[in-house]
């Protein structure tokens, strides 16, 4: 037992692997005992190795380290063990050492299965730290001093400006979705140096980069589209502070929203494009009032005002090109014409007329974002 216990030194106890002896303690005396008795390790003994595995993670060590610790100090520890040495036949031998090389392996994995569940804590806890940051970061309910101080442990300097782009797609996605892990895996292999954080939420991907590097969003943009096989992405301007990262974020999920009320075309929404659209909105009730006088008469058409509606919308979006309306619409020229002809007689407004259009065009964006002729105004 000589060689166990501590003659040959710590480096030779631990071949090396710089573990403490303490992380050793009453390893090789349990040895002795099975090849002794031929017993198997009880429970007790078996919590008391996954406690030191439990330990060995949180002070750093790498679980090869532990492993190789374990099993330098087994060997050490073989030539003096009593079963060996006294056993009369080798078949005797043979047996007392399957036994202990059961009890070897099962103190080992006892160490693993303590050390991951340490490991497994330790990222649990690390992700809650983190949601909650990003709860904090996005919703703006720290104070904005200590959130500083914390984002500088996820990569962001909250005192330059930045910008938050959200992706929204077919599914909802989590932290562990692998859409999200997908696009993670993307976006650190491109920009490893780069100072951007991704998180997901209420279903959506988001993605918190400095306000220098449009081309981050524009990349997470592309392989948020890519992993979820479609989806829109929106994209805030660049806001300076902590209380900045806030107002981006509002403005990404404005436009998503937006386009959900709204038939805009292209993938990806950049705030600072759709900003005609919050100014309109401003005095609500002024819009109504215009939706009303400039859109109602439309009520009295056969099948409703939407359809044309939708004909003015279109016919706006083309630039008030007839053919292209008309394709988008799946109509003739003619019968396009004839709505056109139609709205100009019941609203008393000629959609070809400069200043009659601009006002119905105004009015049509404000029916789209009342949700009118399905929302009474």
């Amino acid at each position: 037992m000589t060689g166990a216990t501590g003659s040959t030194g710590t480096v030779a106890a631990t071949g090396g692997t710089g573990i403490s002896e303490d992380y050793l303690a009453g390893f090789t005396v349990l040895l002795a005992e099975v090849s002794a008795t031929g017993r198997r390790l009880t429970r007790e003994e078996l919590d008391e190795r996954r406690a030191v595995g439990e330990r060995t993670a949180e002070q750093g060590h790498k679980l090869g380290q532990v492993v190789t610790a374990h099993l330098a100090a087994a060997r050490e520890s073989w030539p003096a063990l009593p079963g060996t040495a006294e056993a009369p036949t080798a078949r005797a031998v043979t047996a007392v050492a399957s036994g202990v090389l059961d009890a070897i392996g099962q103190a080992v994995s006892a160490v693993c299965e303590g050390y991951e569940r340490a490991q497994r804590l330790a990222v649990r806890q690390e992700e809650a730290i983190r949601r909650e940051f990003i709860d904090d970061l996005l919703y703006g309910r720290s104070d904005l001093n200590r959130l500083a101080e914390r984002a500088e442990r996820f990569g962001l300097r909250l005192a330059h400006e930045h910008a938050v782009a959200v992706a929204s797609g077919p599914e909802t996605y989590d932290d562990t979705h692998p859409v999200t892990r997908r696009v993670e895996t993307a976006l650190v292999a491109r920009f490893e140096a780069r100072r951007v954080l991704m998180a997901t939420k209420e279903g959506k991907l988001v993605c918190v980069a400095p306000g220098s590097q449009s081309d981050t969003l524009a990349y997470f943009a592309e392989q948020a589209r890519i992993a979820m096989g479609g989806g829109r992405v929106a994209v805030g301007r660049a806001h300076p502070g902590a209380g900045g990262v806030v107002h981006s974020y509002e403005e990404s999920l404005n436009a998503l929203d937006l386009a959900e009320r709204m038939p805009l075309h292209g993938e990806v929404l950049h705030a600072a494009d759709l900003l005609v659209f919050p100014v309109l909105t401003r005095d609500r009730q002024a819009m109504a009032d215009l939706v009303r006088t400039a859109l109602g008469p439309l009520r009295t058409a056969r099948g409703g005002p939407k359809p044309l509606l939708d004909t003015l919308w279109e016919y706006f979006d083309s630039g008030c090109v007839a053919a292209e309306a008309a394709r988008r619409l799946r109509l003739s020229v003619r019968a396009l014409t004839y709505r056109l002809d139609r709205i100009k007689q019941l609203t008393g407004s000629d959609p070809a007329d400069p200043l009659h259009r601009y006002m119905l065009h105004t009015a049509v964006i404000g029916a789209k974002l009342l949700d009118w002729p399905a929302q009474e105004l």
